[in-house]
């Protein structure tokens, strides 16, 4: 008996209600908890939820339906038990209990309805497949299935039941493609895919749902479902398996599983089907791709949120107005978040006025563009816009309590700035610098107060990565680290405390991978062999396609940083110096530039693709355990959080560490793991 010590049970709660003259059972999941704390299926909740069933159909309704506490219908599986089960037999009895007591909702004679009044994901959507009517409310924050994003799969029956719902194409879309790009269904979207038979508003949706389904079962209202074309299905799954491979190039065992289950779908009976499910499942739980995942989902959704050596927040300094030094992309970024979040006056400067009112044209036109979408209303966007200014006198800087520079990556540039704003700003007022390598602890010397001097190192584009990198430097004080920490979080950014060290996190890692791809280049390996080195680990990116997108100037200027800290480890590369020189881009329409490979060819000694992953990843467990033994951050957990929310680094790889312990590199090269054995991986 599989079992769950810790489990806070999500309760199925039975009640009669009357609908006109007929009778029916309303089954509520609620865990007890507010809605911070999300209804899950443990071994508790159900058996809770079979107990309710049989209740339910001992009274006779004239239909059940199931419903959740208010904003949460279920969000799947209690996963923070799923590192308790130890042996294959455990993991098969979790998928053979979830099927034994959803099917009961399936296999009914009396009609049953789900009730989907707010956030219904993994197991939580799995039993609502399972009944044979849907409405959904309109307030639901999320619909979807995204075990494979965390190393598993629709283990419950919803890899069988919703291709043969809404056709392969859909369920592909809800299975494969909206858990690797983090995306869920939103209610109106889930009706249009047929997920869902009805959409009603929030403010009465129960009222509604119980009226919609007495009608149902009166033959007042027929649920109208179009026939599922099987014709396309093994198109549309060797289209998929086609992407899958070209990004992911295998290393998602969840992912192919979760294919290989679409495509049986087609015409496996349904006990056929969720047999073979649960076997998949057994698999995925005791491999440590899972392992992993399920250790970088927990960084992402409670390490993230109580960073580590954080001051008391009591220390914290109120914000009500914010400077920006700098119009370009970059600060003009920050403006809009800083606006949007924090709903404080944001005010621009730069040299010239023609540059000042770009800055600003470009917040207001991001405004403009999130009204389109229907992200903001016209009020909202109107009082934004009002919040934003621009100057090229930095006098505006006078009563702002936090002030950050955003301009080029030069060290006597940002110290001239900060001497001339000392003279302008409030003893109290915070000032943040944005640079990605430099030094904190120089960039404040000369200042009379660089106590209120801090690092505040956002990742390209703002908007989307929610990494931001706090930095200390030798003399910031709590005050100030306070209100960084303060700042972050109603910038709802995820922030890392990170000592004062070259480049700090991200992009110290990010450029010890390029100094060793472009010494495999400077040696003579083609780039095209070392453009896909690294494809096993299933990467977000190649690294020629990654050093597009950052920009070859850029990874060179990192790299000068890094060489004059650390010449024995951080290389200059002539072949990254000749690429800058020439201007020439790196990729064109996704594809190495010709005239770029051509540039950088020569040396005598190339290597293999296997040869520059092993250094790569040699070079990796190097660096990383050289920075926990410097205390550049507290712990591995902090190094992973950090790849994964700012390098896009995937769960299934736990980050890096868990990969690079697994792989056997941390012991080769650092002489022990990073993280004890069961914390991202199966126990010993």
């Amino acid at each position: 008996m599989i079992e769950h010590p810790n489990e806070v049970v999500t309760k199925a709660l039975v009640r009669l209600v009357q609908v006109g003259d007929r009778k029916a059972a309303l089954i509520t999941l609620d865990n007890g908890l507010d809605y911070k704390k999300p209804n899950s299926f443990g071994p508790g909740g159900l058996a809770s939820l079979d107990e309710a069933i049989t209740k339910a159909t001992e009274a006779e309704p004239a239909f059940i339906a199931i419903t959740g506490k208010p904003y949460i219908f279920c969000v799947g599986a209690d996963i923070t038990g799923i590192p308790l089960l130890q042996s294959r037999e455990q993991a098969v009895e979790l998928g053979e209990l979830g099927h034994r007591v959803f099917a009961r909702l399936k296999n009914s004679t009396i009609p049953t309805f789900a009730f989907i009044n707010g956030a219904a994901l993994g197991g939580g959507l799995e039993v609502a497949l399972h009944c044979h009517y849907r409405t959904v409310s309109g307030g639901a924050a999320a619909l979807g299935l995204p075990e494979v994003a965390i190393g598993l799969i629709p283990g419950w029956g919803g890899s069988q039941l919703l291709p043969n719902l809404i056709g392969v194409p859909g369920a592909a879309q809800v299975i494969l493609q909206n858990p690797l790009t983090q995306k869920v269904l939103r209610p109106k979207e889930a009706v249009e895919l047929g997920v869902a038979d009805q959409l009603f508003e929030p403010a009465d949706f129960l009222e509604r749902s119980l009226e919609w389904a007495a009608a149902v079962v009166d033959g007042k209202v027929t649920v109208q479902r179009p026939e599922v074309d099987k014709d396309m299905w093994e198109g549309v799954l060797f289209f998929a398996k086609q992407q899958l491979d070209e990004k992911l190039h295998g290393a998602v065992p969840s992912a192919n599983k979760a294919l290989e289950l679409l495509a049986l779908a087609k015409d496996a009976t349904f006990s056929d089907g969720t047999a073979a499910e649960t076997q998949a499942l057994a698999d995925l739980i005791l491999g440590d791709e899972s392992r992993a995942s399920l250790y970088a989902f927990d960084l992402v959704q409670r390490r993230a949120k109580r960073p580590v050596g954080v001051p008391d927040k009591s220390l914290a300094r109120k914000v009500t107005k914010v400077g920006i030094v700098g119009a370009g992309l970059m600060a003009s970024q920050l403006a809009l978040l800083f606006a949007r979040r924090l709903q404080v006056p944001v005010v621009l400067t730069d040299l010239d006025q023609a540059r000042v009112d770009k800055g600003v044209q470009y917040v207001t036109g991001q405004i403009d563009k999130l009204v389109g979408k229907g992200r903001l209303d016209e009020g909202t966007a109107a009082k934004l816009r009002g919040l934003v200014s621009g100057s090229v006198d930095k006098s505006v800087f006078a009563d702002a309590d936090f002030v950050i520079e955003a301009v080029f990556e030069n060290l006597d540039l940002k110290k001239q700035i900060w001497a001339e704003l000392e003279k302008i700003v409030t003893p109290e007022a915070v000032l943040a610098t944005n640079t990605s390598s430099l030094s904190v602890t120089e960039m404040a010397a000369d200042l009379e107060h660089p106590e209120r001097v801090v690092g505040f190192h956002f990742f390209n584009p703002v908007a989307v990565l929610p990494l931001l990198e706090i930095v200390k430097g030798e003399r910031t004080d709590d005050a100030t680290l306070a209100t960084a920490f303060a700042v972050g979080r109603e910038l709802k950014k995820s922030s890392v405390l990170v000592k004062d060290a070259p480049a700090f996190v991200v992009n110290r890692l990010l450029t010890r991978v390029t100094s060793e791809i472009f010494r495999a280049i400077d040696a003579g390996t083609p780039l095209e062999v070392v453009n896909v080195a690294m494809d096993p680990l299933g990467l977000p990116m190649r690294p020629i396609a990654l050093l597009q997108l950052v920009g070859p100037a850029v990874a060179y200027h990192v790299g000068e940083t890094l060489h004059r800290a650390f010449p024995d480890r951080f290389a200059e590369s002539p072949n990254l110096k000749k690429i800058v020189d020439s201007g020439l881009p790196v990729m064109v329409d996704d594809e190495i530039n010709p005239a770029v490979a051509e540039l950088v060819a020569g040396g005598s000694e190339p290597l293999t693709a296997e040869d520059v992953r092993r250094k790569a990843l040699d070079a990796l467990a190097e660096e990383i355990r050289i920075m926990l033994d410097e205390g550049v951050v507290a712990e591995p957990q902090d190094i992973d959080l950090c790849m994964i929310l700012g390098a896009g680094y995937p769960f299934h790889l736990g980050g890096v560490t868990p990969y690079l312990d697994r792989s056997g590199t941390s012991e080769r090269v650092t002489g022990k793991r990073f993280l004890p054995r069961g914390v991202a991986s199966l126990p010993a």
